[in-house]
């Protein structure tokens, strides 16, 4: 009985503890595109959940089906969930020639190996669970030559010269009927918004009035692309921040100085260090002779902290390689080290419980030759961000108003903490390769009433671990 009262007397002062510490900033209530950080996968590469979908499915080849399905996400969502991402991009999903999606076949039926709609409504309803949203791709162009429309012979169309159909993109029932589609799709299985692919030949007139007419079939719902457009879209891809960031880290020493273009006016583009139409950032690496779990990590803090909407491609946290579809499409391996998972965790977590961090002021405080600080900045809170992608350890004296005054910059990465000195500076320090995100907190010198509650937390518990021993060992004489 002594045991359990001495317990619950150290839970009691670790409680008074926790409440001493500094408490992170909550996540706002009203989610935005802004606040997402999304997760882009392929169904068919994700993971096999259900055998029943498995005809001619063979997973030793990487240009057939490997199995992945909505049950297969489904089952694996809390993988999702532990890295922090509140968006899952599953990308084209309708019946299709090959597994990637990409020849669409129909803009209804879905890809039979992928599931059915009742296994789609599922996963949806499951990530809603988990507070995910869910958005698919709809392909406007370059679908199969078996599409339901050009057997039909609904519309207009001209063959490409890998055998993709284009349709005519000037035709007003075609644009009719493509509308009504997208609205269908986005409503039929609740999506929450929904990725246009393959823009090229339409008006930034038409998309901006398939973008609205989603918005009002649902409301809150996402319409964004993975090109660059001029449409009323909520992101758009921007092409220079991903030339950018795969410039700057690829490998150490590099020049970073296209880093300057992330600015605040870029907060609604999507950034992005790789896509799943290309090579993988891990390829670059390895090409340039680089460590890449070592890259990765700089890389990653990168991503979840400058302005913009964070998109991260399947596999990145086992850093999978690949120059080129479909060796870049992996079967996601579940079983290989996931170290880097826990970083992009932590930082995704960071990222979700900050407005600040999110959306605050950005303001470059320092960027030559892959070592990087800077800040965001609101009135409640002041972050900086300090990213050593160089061969060599590095320092950097951060003016005292920068950061505030009676601060000090308390790192939640690697439990870095930095005060003013005397000169009236913060000296960051980093090692070689190595990020560090800091949050300013008020610098109240020693903490009396935490010393003295620590203090106490070990009297109470070696007295708890004595009074253990004295009574086994008067068991143990009763006993003899």
């Amino acid at each position: 009985m002594k045991g359990k009262r001495i317990s619950s007397v150290i839970a009691i002062f670790l409680l008074f503890i926790s409440t001493m510490l500094p408490t992170e900033a909550a996540a706002s209530t009203e989610r935005t595109l802004k606040d997402e950080s999304i997760y882009d996968l392929l169904v068919d590469r994700f993971n096999n959940g259900i055998g029943t979908n498995d005809v001619d499915v063979d997973a030793t080849n990487r240009h057939a089906f490997n199995g992945g399905d909505f049950a297969g996400i489904q089952s694996r969502l809390q993988h999702i969930t532990e890295m922090g991402f509140t968006m899952i991009s599953i990308g084209p999903v309708f019946e299709t020639d090959t597994y990637d999606g990409a020849q669409a076949r129909s803009y209804e039926k879905l890809e039979p190996h992928f599931g059915t709609a009742e296994e789609l409504t599922s996963l949806v309803k499951a990530a809603h669970e988990k507070d995910i949203k869910v958005i698919a791709d709809f392909p406007m162009n370059d679908v199969s030559k078996q599409h339901d429309w050009v057997k039909n012979e609904q519309f207009s169309h001209t063959e490409t010269t890998d055998g993709t159909i284009q349709w005519d993109s000037n035709d007003d029932a075609l644009q009719e009927a493509l509308l009504q589609a997208v609205v269908d799709f986005v409503t039929t299985h609740d999506l929450d918004g929904v990725r246009l692919t393959k823009l090229e030949g339409y008006s930034d007139a038409f998309v901006n009035e398939v973008i609205e007419a989603v918005h009002e079939a649902k409301a809150g719902a996402y319409v964004i692309t993975n090109e660059e457009s001029d449409a009323d879209f909520e992101a758009t891809r921007h092409n220079a921040q991903e030339d950018a960031l795969r410039q700057a880290f690829t490998k150490t020493d590099a020049n970073s100085s296209g880093i300057d273009i992330f600015t605040d006016a870029n907060a609604t583009n999507i950034i992005q260090l790789d896509d799943l139409s290309g090579s993988r950032l891990t390829y670059e690496m390895v090409e340039a002779r680089m460590f890449p779990p070592t890259r990765w990590k700089v890389a990653v803090t990168a991503l979840f902290t400058l302005p913009g909407v964070p998109l991260m491609t399947y596999g990145s946290e086992i850093a999978v390689n690949g120059k080129e579809a479909p060796d870049s499409h992996p079967l996601l391996n579940f079983k290989t080290d996931m170290e880097l998972k826990d970083l992009i965790g932590n930082l995704n977590t960071l990222r979700n419980q900050s407005e600040t961090l999110r959306n605050g002021d950005f303001k470059m405080l320092h960027n030559q030759d892959g070592f990087m600080v800077y800040t965001r900045t609101s009135e409640d809170e002041t972050w900086l961000i300090a990213v050593n992608n160089t061969s060599k350890t590095v320092d950097i004296k951060i003016p005292a108003e920068q950061i505030g005054e009676k601060k000090k910059l308390r790192g939640l990465l690697d439990s870095d903490l930095v005060k003013e000195t005397d000169d009236g500076y913060f000296h960051v320090v980093l090692d070689r390769e190595l990020a560090e995100v800091y949050i300013a907190d008020e610098d109240k010198g020693f903490n009396i009433p935490y010393l003295i509650a620590s203090l106490l937390v070990y009297i109470l518990f070696l007295t708890f671990l004595f009074l253990v021993i004295k009574k086994g060992r008067a068991r143990r004489k009763a006993e003899g």
